[in-house]
């Protein structure tokens, strides 16, 4: 008996295009630091695919991840709706997943439904990241709500 795919996975032909567009993108990080380069790709809502690496700088916290080059990119040219985003590494025997605060942009953008990451074997869907970043939104907006709450009983 065949698999049937979710009614929102991805066509195969999209998760290839999604894979060769970080792989591709991967070949342009700037990363003399780590020498850890990293691609990703990211799908819109009506098809459109925008790329993004990552960019090392000497100061730390000034360099930027591929995740949030792909999507912010993509904001930029107007695109707000997002069906899902492909990470690519030179790994062997893992796949990359996203930082802290790659996961943090991914949340603001909560129509992230499907991560492929891209390891040795070929890509895996991580559903999942897009279930964490929804109850680390949760968490922070009760944590919010909570703080907000006691600051109007003291005043």
């Amino acid at each position: 008996m065949a698999h049937e795919r979710p009614a929102s996975a991805l066509e195969p032909e999209l998760v290839q295009r999604l894979l060769l567009s970080c792989r591709e993108a991967k070949k342009s990080a700037y990363c003399p630091y780590s020498h850890f380069p990293v691609g990703a790709a990211i799908l819109t809502r009506d098809g459109r695919i925008f790329s993004g690496c990552n960019i090392e700088n000497i100061c730390y916290p000034l360099g930027v991840c591929a995740e949030r080059t792909a999507i912010q990119k993509a904001i930029s040219e107007g695109h707000r709706e997002f069906r899902a985003i492909a990470i690519s590494s030179d790994l062997q025997d893992d796949f990359i997943s996203p930082c802290g605060a790659c996961r943090q942009v991914m949340r603001e953008k909560n129509s992230l439904p499907a991560t492929a990451l891209d390891g040795q074997e070929g890509p895996v869907f991580e559903d999942d990241i897009a279930a964490e970043i929804k109850i680390i939104k949760n968490e922070a907006d009760k944590g919010l709500e909570e703080t907000s709450r006691q600051r109007n009983q003291h005043v």
